[in-house]
């Protein structure tokens, strides 16, 4: 019976009064104020009648009482708060990142994954669980229970275009679970990567209501967009900047923190509410890089990958055929002629090679800890065995995006700049730590999903799309350490969550009417290790890589390398199709498109007919090109931007889009007695961006380009006292580097003269700021001075296109 409102109030009041006066006299730590709840009941009831109400949020409650003329002869009836059905488990859904089918050792892999091994051993494991093959679109295919384009997601948010399965912006007809376990008594919170709000509206004006907290979330802390540095993070609580409590030096680095929000957050929750089931999406920025370990982490792999990645694919394969992770008769899938063999690598290489994946197998390791401290955390409390937790072992596969070399700079990847060897080489050590950005190579990439073909982006082969995943609930799931071999989709955890609830699928949310949710759920499979497939038709496409699944077959076309990120020349339209039975070829490794073109064809028209039902169409090759933030604008775009004061902080996409056009920067400022110093105006961080500021008086301006186009071009003119006006002026030369001369002024009087080799339309995801330079320094020559914030008073500043 549930407890009347009064009653837990109650209840949890001297509960806490009790618990705080433990603390007080030193027998209880302060991070020990949960309650734990009473969970020693029977197994859950999968049979109790789901809810019927499907509008959200439900209608305010009926008065029951009944009102006199005084409240003497009245009969209160005070509205009751919102209760969750009876019972109802927690739900905690952990999404890691960029991590391919093959590299944990739960599923095979080389890195020891304890904490997964323990989920594992207690619940069951899917080893043909699928996502998009990208980021943004497997997380909002996977909050909202429907396929990424039905959703406007058919690419990550900073690639919006202006097409219905394009757009980055999450229709409201299609509420998240979040909202809908909101609504029905839940508590909610999101911690880590979002990266599902649209790029214009990660803003100080919003709108908000596509950010977490608008999306049903209580509570976010973390970073709203695709990466972040893990030392350094862009770090948002609800819908406010933030800095980390921490710096590196004293230890910080972002799944740490993020961790120890979860636990706090998941505490008060069950202080203030023995009873109220609570709802987290855990989504960690690992392993996506930048690739972050701390040095304790690497050191734990030194030596360990010194044969190569082709002798650890093998090594995977052999391991996932021992454990059972893959059936019997499964091929280990070839290399593709792109990637180099190991043996073909030159030894200089090697060892940039084998450091950058000792980093990046010490990142996955160092992430598995920090999952394992929130798991134990709830074992603690004894909310372990009723929650219901669903582990996805990464959002696509592992990435392919730091090209063929590797990269010091995943970012100069991102904007097509290929730095090869030369950027590591004498970096070594740096690799991992704070002053580094770094990336592995294609070939470690494909090691990590083995024992299929190709990697993240690419949607037509299970390497970007086949991502493990287990689930565990004690109360719910009587099977241990089992494997489960049905085939199913990211779409089809919010109806599992629905069904084990019993939370009906809501047909309006907020006045809106719903789209169908298109995922099934999987909790048949549960404890039935042999149950026949529920989902049996599947479309995949990213950057047209596309596939089609149908009753055990999939036809598939790949275009391009995901690791060309500038263009991708020639006709998608003229790639070859290719064919698999996966009943009977498990890593997709024997093509019979030659053998069966009828059924071929079949799958083709089939393709066509799920593209035109969820919204796919039309099809773009493009990838750089797109992350131009002029294709989110409507109309003409702005050609000047006016900020007023020294507090402005922005996105860099919200703000003034200047390089690589012409463009001039006035600053109207006043220059206090004693002189100033500080950033008046800049954009990104330290390995991509630009900063204009004054230092010992003097106006300077620094460019930043990954170490191959950094300049600073010092002012040569003091500034006066009182009001003065800075002004910088880029010319372009027309290079197709975007390079130019960028001149400097104090009161229309040249104060200095610089060469640009090189600019970008972008710079990295720290943002634009006027008064200040927040996160990490752009010019060292300031990168022990904190915010560097300006001590005089910015009246104006203008940014102009010429």
């Amino acid at each position: 019976m549930k407890h009347s409102f009064f009653y837990r109030c109650g209840k949890s009041l001297v509960t806490i009064a009790l618990t705080i006066a433990l603390v007080l006299i030193g027998n209880l730590p302060f991070g020990s104020v949960a309650i734990a709840a009473d969970y020693s009941a029977n197994k859950f009831n999968f049979n109790k009648a789901p809810q019927t109400v499907t509008q959200l949020p439900k209608p305010d409650p009926v008065f029951k009482g009944r009102v006199g003329k005084t409240y003497k002869d009245s009969v209160p009836s005070y509205p009751q708060p919102l209760e969750a059905p009876e019972g109802d488990p927690n739900v905690l859904i952990i999404l890691l990142d960029d991590v391919g089918f093959g590299m944990t050792s739960t599923f095979g892999g080389p890195v020891p994954t304890p904490n997964l091994d323990k989920l594992a051993s207690n619940g069951v494991s899917y080893t043909r669980f699928h996502t998009t093959a990208l980021c943004s679109p497997t997380r909002a295919a996977l909050l909202t229970g429907r396929n990424h384009h039905s959703v406007g997601t058919g690419v990550i948010t900073e690639m919006g275009t202006g097409y219905p399965g394009y757009t980055g912006i999450i229709p409201k007809s299609t509420a998240l679970v979040s909202e809908t376990l909101k609504d029905n008594g839940y508590a909610t919170s999101m911690f880590g990567k979002w990266h599902n709000t649209p790029e214009p509206a990660i803003s100080p004006a919003g709108p908000f209501d596509r950010w977490p907290t608008g999306l049903g979330f209580d509570y976010f802390y973390g970073f709203n967009q695709g990466e972040t540095n893990q030392y350094y993070p862009t770090l948002y609580r609800n819908t406010v900047p933030v800095d980390p409590p921490q710096t590196p030096e004293e230890g910080y680095h972002f799944t740490a923190d993020i961790t120890d929000e979860a636990i706090a957050w998941i505490r008060n929750v069950r202080a203030a509410d023995p009873d109220k089931p609570w709802f987290t999406y855990f989504s960690t920025g690992a392993v996506h890089a930048p690739h972050h370990a701390p040095p304790e982490w690497r050191e734990k792999f030194k030596g360990k990958f010194d044969y190569g990645w082709d002798r650890q694919r093998e090594l995977t394969y052999q391991k996932q055929l021992e454990m059972g992770i893959i059936p019997e008769g499964t091929q280990l899938t070839p290399r593709p002629e792109e990637i180099p063999a190991w043996d073909e690598v030159p030894d200089e290489a090697k060892t940039v090679y084998t450091r950058l994946m000792e980093n990046y197998a010490g990142y996955m390791a160092h992430t598995d800890y920090h999952v394992g401290r929130l798991i134990d955390s709830l074992e603690q409390s004894g909310e372990l065995d009723n929650t219901l937790i669903f582990y996805i072992i990464g959002d696509n596969g592992a990435s392919a995006e730091g090209g063929l070399e590797g990269t010091f700079s995943e970012l100069a990847s991102l904007f097509g700049i290929q730095l090869g060897l030369e950027s590591t080489i004498n970096r070594l050590d740096e690799i991992g730590g704070p002053k580094s950005e770094p990336h592995v190579p294609v070939g470690w990439a494909w090691a990590m999903d083995s024992p299929f073909q190709w990697t993240k982006q690419v949607a037509s082969h299970l390497g970007g799309t086949r991502n493990p995943m287990v689930i565990h609930w004690p109360k719910g799931i009587q099977s241990k350490g089992e494997i489960r071999n049905q085939f199913h989709h990211v779409i089809d955890v919010v109806p599992t969550i629905l069904e084990a609830t019993k939370i009906a699928e809501p047909t309006e949310v907020n006045g809106i009417a719903q789209k169908p949710i298109e995922g099934v759920s999987m909790a048949y499979s549960f404890d039935e290790r042999a149950a026949k497939d529920k989902r049996t038709t599947q479309y995949f496409e990213m950057f047209v890589n596309r596939a089609i699944y149908d009753d055990g077959w999939m036809a598939s076309s790949h275009f391009g390398v995901p690791w060309d990120t500038a263009s991708r020349y020639g006709d998608f339209q003229d790639a070859p199709w290719e064919l698999y039975n996966l009943e009977e070829d498990f890593s997709q490794a024997n093509d019979l498109a030659a053998e069966n073109p009828e059924k071929l064809k079949k799958l083709q028209a089939k393709f066509v007919e799920e593209a035109q039902k969820y919204d796919v169409f039309p099809l773009d090759p493009r990838f750089s090109e797109r992350l131009d933030p002029k294709l989110r604008v409507s109309g003409e775009p702005p050609t000047s931007w006016t900020y007023y004061g020294n507090n402005v902080r922005m996105p860099e996409p919200v703000g003034p889009q200047l390089f690589p056009r012409g463009h001039t920067i006035t600053a109207d400022v006043t220059i206090p007695q004693k002189g100033a110093e500080g950033v008046i105006t800049c954009a990104g961080g330290f390995s991509v961006g630009w900063s204009l500021y004054v230092k010992d008086n003097k106006p300077n301006f620094r460019y930043a380009v990954v170490d191959i186009g950094n300049v600073t071009i010092p002012g040569t003119v003091t500034l006066p006292k009182g009001k003065a006006t800075i002004k910088t002026e880029f010319t372009p030369d027309g290079s197709p580097e975007g390079g130019g001369t960028l001149n400097l002024f104090v009161n229309d009087k040249p104060a200095g003269e610089g060469k640009l080799t090189r600019s970008l339309f972008r710079h990295g995801l720290e943002p634009f700021e006027v008064g200040r330079d927040s996160i990490t320094a752009i010019d060292p020559a300031y990168e022990n001075k904190g915010k560097f914030e300006f001590t005089g008073k910015i009246d104006e500043v203008n940014f102009a296109l010429k």
